[in-house]
């Protein structure tokens, strides 16, 4: 039984009735287990040593183990990688897997399958439980969605984690065939790869800056704040004659989570001013909603502090008349 209880610690109580078999257990052992309910099935098959409700990585062991061999896939492989804390995860959707293309999966209740050709080039099959590999699951995800705000939060986010970069994204896109819009997923993660850090930046320099001719600002450019902290600015432009400086931050959030972020982005604030810097904070209204006149608004401020340039209307703002 060692190794019968070593593959129960390995894999959060839940074990397949092919792993008991190899490890020599019998079939009249098996049985009388499930009979006892020492053991309770989850899947045909797959077993679990307790009668309670599952955690979501014993439902995501289960359907490894009752597709074997498989590999968690999409959202399940990136809370696999990630834990539930960064994105919300609450546990309930169902589990994904991804298999070899050559197998016919069984559909049982709870688990979303996919095939793949390159099951053995993506699929890290030595990590607890079995996943995709994080890059490709991060092009996947991106390449999947309809939405290209989402897709690029999936790529932004994963570099803002510091589990990738994107160049490493990069050179993973140009190894992967039969993506639907690879072109556009290589622009985004060029951009990222400048400093765009969140869905709301990629869109103030794609939809704001530039098409409006605006100056390129410097992305997450550090600072120290009053109190010697250090800080990263959103965008800053700067110019010498004479010399000047502006910052825009940009605000993802629709509320702020506490009293607390708001009294930090006040204090970044207040740190500008006392460099003789000033700040402008934008939000989704401004950049999203409305940025052929955020642009135009931004273009008077900066020729103001000292930009020379002259703002240039996008095809928007044309159809806007």
């Amino acid at each position: 039984m060692d190794e019968v209880d070593a593959l129960l610690v390995l894999q959060d109580g839940v074990i397949s009735r092919r792993q008991l078999l190899a490890a020599g257990l019998a079939e009249a052992a098996i049985r009388r287990r499930l009979r006892r309910r020492e053991w309770v099935a989850v899947h045909p098959g797959v077993y679990v040593v307790h009668t309670g409700p599952l955690t979501w990585r014993q439902r995501a062991w289960a359907a490894v183990l009752f597709h074997q061999p498989a590999a968690l896939d999409g959202w399940s492989a990136i809370r696999a990688h990630e834990g539930p804390g960064r994105h919300g995860f609450d546990g309930r959707g169902p589990i994904e897997v991804v298999v070899p293309h050559a197998s016919t999966p069984v559909r049982v209740d709870g688990v979303t399958v996919r095939r793949s050709r390159r099951f053995a080039e993506i699929a890290h099959t030595g990590l607890t439980p079995p996943r995709l590999r994080y890059d490709d699951a991060i092009i996947a995800l991106a390449d999947r969605t309809g939405d290209e705000l989402q897709a690029v939060a999936i790529l932004a986010d994963a570099c803002g984690s510091r589990r990738t970069t994107a160049t490493r994204l990069q050179a993973r896109l140009a190894e992967t065939p039969r993506l639907r819009r690879r072109t556009w997923l290589s622009g985004v993660l060029a951009d990222v790869a400048e400093g765009t850090c969140s869905v709301l930046e990629h869109a103030y320099l794609t939809k704001v800056e530039r098409p409006h001719g605006l100056p390129r600002g410097d992305r997450q450019s550090p600072d120290r704040g009053a109190d010697g902290r250090r800080i990263y600015r959103d965008v800053v432009y700067r110019g010498h004659r004479p010399p000047w400086v502006q910052h825009v931050e940009l605000d993802g959030h629709l509320f702020h989570e506490s009293a607390g972020a708001r009294d930090r982005d006040l204090e970044r604030d207040l740190d500008a001013a006392v460099g003789l810097a000033d700040t402008v904070r934008l939000g989704y209204g401004q950049v999203v909603g409305r940025p052929c006149s955020t642009a135009a608004k931004l273009g008077l401020l900066l020729q103001r502090r000292g930009w020379r340039g002259t703002p240039r209307m996008c095809p928007a703002c044309a159809d806007r008349g």
